[in-house]
């Protein structure tokens, strides 16, 4: 069984959306220490005028703080209307908008819960069965390395593998994991483009962008493209 454990992000890029795709289970990581200044609550979209970024704030974010402990503003009218008027003549605004806006707009805040909700949305939009868990919800020994934590979720939940964004290699060895049964694989992102109605792709984007102008059918196609090594 492959595993493929990441911190929550809103509307990432291709690349988050690969690792999940390659995973037979996603482990949303929110028992960890939030990240300041990344792009868990931001990204970027492309607008008539260039390259924006649309940010929902996450009022008391602290790196003292959990992923568990924190919630979105609901405050989000702004971002909901800076998509709209980026993509309102994108060939799949109409099938596409209303799923992101029952993401931004879900009731319950926890930022776990709500990027949860759009994994699990945009996969269903695009036909495709993925099974997802919180950490927090788990049983496991939190007071071990960064390193072992994640070996200890491969070995309660079976896995064998476990997979890893390009940026793991500076963080894992592969022997570290085969010592304890589990093979260690990343997955690499290929060269992909894709029709944005503008003259010079521009490459990772948040995943809206995607979405707005590939079929679903295209869209499954592009999350193929990667490796694993």
């Amino acid at each position: 069984m492959k595993l493929a454990i990441m911190q929550p992000y809103l509307f990432p890029y291709i690349g988050y959306f690969q690792l999940i795709y390659a995973a037979d289970l996603f482990l949303i990581y929110d028992d960890v220490a939030y990240i300041k200044r990344g792009f868990v609550n931001r990204n970027n979209i492309l607008s008539p005028n260039g390259v924006i970024r649309f940010t929902v704030s996450v009022p008391g974010a602290s790196l003292n703080k959990k992923f568990s402990d924190l919630e979105f503003s609901n405050d989000v009218a702004k971002v909901l209307k800076t998509i709209d008027h980026s993509y309102t003549k994108a060939p799949y605004f109409n099938d596409v908008f209303p799923v992101i806006q029952g993401v931004m707009e879900l009731k319950d805040r926890s930022i776990a819960t709500v990027c949860q909700k759009s994994f699990e949305d945009l996969f269903s939009y695009l036909g495709i069965e993925k099974q997802f868990k919180k950490t927090s919800e788990l049983d496991y020994d939190r007071s071990v390395s960064a390193r072992d934590r994640l070996i200890a979720l491969c070995h309660q939940l079976e896995a064998d593998c476990y997979l890893n964004t390009p940026g793991g290699r500076k963080l894992y060895a592969k022997q570290d994991f085969a010592e304890k049964g589990i093979d260690l694989k990343f997955v690499d992102t290929l060269p992909m483009e894709y029709s944005q109605g503008v003259n010079m792709f521009v490459p990772n984007l948040s995943i809206i962008d995607m979405l707005m102008n590939c079929s679903p059918e295209e869209v499954r196609y592009l999350l193929g493209r990667y490796e694993l090594s």
